[in-house]
């Protein structure tokens, strides 16, 4: 029994040590996601939000965000030690379309949004939602 728990321990170290710069990253690093609204204000009445937003994952819902055209609402997460961690969001521009859309994806995100001061960048526009990893390319990835 001596000779396990002498071979056991120091393995159970090593291990620990390997894990360490993985468990640093995930569990103590920030991500910022942010929403901004970018869809034409014309049809909307003066300082009338004309998006609602509603963002939540499993265990934290933010609830209901309306918008006016030029907001951002910007929230935090850290990555959970399974990467399971996932954000959506229901996108609805007032008297036009509807959209849900993954704001945040371990696995996905954890790369690309680290990238640019740990932020995922999102853009509700007229004719969808864009992802930026660097507030200067934009991609639509989510059509109306």
């Amino acid at each position: 029994m001596g000779n396990l728990k002498s071979v056991a321990l120091p393995l159970l170290l090593a291990f620990s040590l390997l894990l360490l710069p993985f468990a640093e990253s995930v569990w103590f690093f920030n991500y910022h996601i942010h929403v901004r609204n970018d869809l034409p204000s014309h049809n909307s009445p003066p300082h009338q939000p004309n998006l609602l937003l509603h963002c939540k994952s499993k265990k934290r819902d933010i609830g209901d965000r309306p918008m006016t055209t030029g907001q951002d609402y910007t929230w935090d997460t850290k990555i959970n030690f399974f990467r399971t961690t996932l954000f959506f969001c229901n996108a609805r521009w007032v008297g036009h379309k509807s959209r849900i859309f993954d704001a945040f994806v371990a696995v996905i995100d954890e790369d690309r949004c680290s990238k640019y001061h740990s932020s995922c960048m999102w853009s509700v526009r007229a004719d969808g939602i864009y992802f930026s990893h660097n507030n200067a390319t934009w991609f639509n990835e989510y059509p109306w």
